[in-house]
């Protein structure tokens, strides 16, 4: 199932089953979307992303950053990482992203791909850490790529481009039945930032 050149509307669930995603299409003007690609290209404490895998940490191209209300830590890949206090940009961007959605978010983790080649390999995001079917938040920033999922049982597939300056919502059991990834093309060769809004239930550490 492919979803191209369409205008989507918010309330209308992407996904046949098993799961809610919808696309709000651009929630950013272009000078809004312009300004805060720049300003978190060059405010954001990027870090280049790392993972264990068969006993090995691999160090990946694609660059992260880790924000919250709170010192709160978060693992994934068998990493565990500690989130610093909100960026002015990404406290007005959480606000615009409450008031659209109605959903609240305590933490954000950013991603930054330097060019098409680089993505992410299916995966869901059911980390302990996170509430459990609750809303994540996804904001493009940058260049649209193309984004996917495929049910875990099925294999049905449904996929869509994210523009510069939209929002897509996945929540309730869209976790725990679809994988979804970012496949890497070389036809781009701009960045895409991605900022995932979320919520930590982990008690801060003290």
């Amino acid at each position: 199932m492919k979803l191209f050149d369409l205008e989507y509307e918010s309330k209308r669930n992407l996904l046949p089953l098993d799961g809610t995603v919808n696309y709000f299409g651009k929630i950013l003007n272009q000078e809004q979307a312009d300004y805060y690609y720049q300003s978190l290209r060059k405010g954001i404490q990027w870090e280049h992303d790392e993972a264990m895998m068969f006993g090995k940490k691999l160090v990946t191209k694609r660059k992260v950053a880790w924000y919250a209300n709170e010192a709160f830590s978060y693992t994934y890949s068998k990493i565990t990482k500690q989130a610093t206090p909100w960026t002015q940009e990404l406290l007005e961007l959480k606000n615009i992203i409450e008031e659209t959605t109605k959903e609240q978010y305590n933490s954000c983790l950013c991603n930054l791909y330097h060019t098409g080649e680089e993505g992410m390999g299916w995966h869901s995001d059911g980390e302990k850490d996170l509430k459990k079917n609750g809303a994540i938040a996804s904001v493009t920033l940058g260049a649209e790529r193309k984004f996917a999922f495929k049910h875990k049982e099925s294999k049905q597939k449904v996929e869509i481009y994210l523009e510069h300056g939209s929002l897509l919502v996945m929540k309730d059991e869209t976790q725990t039945h679809w994988l979804h990834r970012l496949p890497p093309t070389k036809k781009i060769n701009t960045p895409r930032i991605n900022l995932t809004f979320r919520n930590i239930i982990k008690r801060p550490l003290t």
